[in-house]
């Protein structure tokens, strides 16, 4: 898939980012996680989404 930057992005990233949708989109309509509250899974999954696209980032970068 082309990004509007010109690159490609890989197959396992887009995986995952879709992984990490779905998971905020039931977890906040079917299980009452509020990304706020100070709950720990939303807590934890945000993080770790976080920490995953700042790797993504630096790798790309060379």
């Amino acid at each position: 898939m082309a990004l509007s930057i010109g690159r490609t992005s890989s197959p396992a990233i887009t995986a995952i980012g879709t992984v990490v949708a779905l998971v905020a989109i039931i977890g906040t309509q079917y299980l009452g996680w509020e990304w706020s509250s100070g709950q720990f899974v939303p807590m934890l999954i945000g993080v770790a989404a976080a920490v995953i696209a700042v790797v993504v980032v630096l790798t790309r970068r060379g």
